[in-house]
């Protein structure tokens, strides 16, 4: 195993990963792609921090995509919240995540099958999903 596909293997902590996922052209090249996409959708801003405030960290999330042949697709980096760090009625009151369902997925492709309907796939390189806040959150 080449150590690039080695750096999609860690399970250690997310630092580690980052430190070894730089030293590679390819990680690189998909951060950047993942910061570029950020900044398109404008999905933050940069403010200073009010008093009495907590920030959730980022961390790097890199995996490997894989053909059914075995050989590699693409690396997929992704920046996400460490969400986990924060307090229940203390940083939030609830948790919600704007995803698809598969019950929703197998419905539609039935309607689809049984209606005739042509269905086309797509990938989606970058898919923002708007979930309303009420509270502001630091990142």
């Amino acid at each position: 195993m080449n150590k690039l596909k080695d750096v999609s293997l860690l399970k250690s902590q997310s630092q580690t990963l980052f430190k070894m996922a730089v030293k590679y052209k390819e990680w690189c090249d998909s951060m950047d792609e993942e910061i570029k996409a950020l900044k398109k959708h404008k999905t933050w801003e940069l403010v200073d921090l009010p008093e009495n405030k907590e920030v959730v960290g980022l961390k790097w999330v890199c995996k490997t995509k894989y053909r059914s042949d075995g050989s590699i697709q693409k690396y997929k980096a992704r920046l996400v919240a460490k969400g986990y760090m924060q307090r229940e009625g203390i940083d939030f009151e609830e948790t919600f995540a704007p995803v698809a369902r598969f019950d929703t997925i197998r419905t539609i492709l039935a309607l689809a099958a049984y209606n005739k309907w042509c269905v086309y796939q797509f990938d989606v390189k970058s898919a923002f999903l708007n979930g309303v806040l009420d509270e502001e959150v630091y990142v």
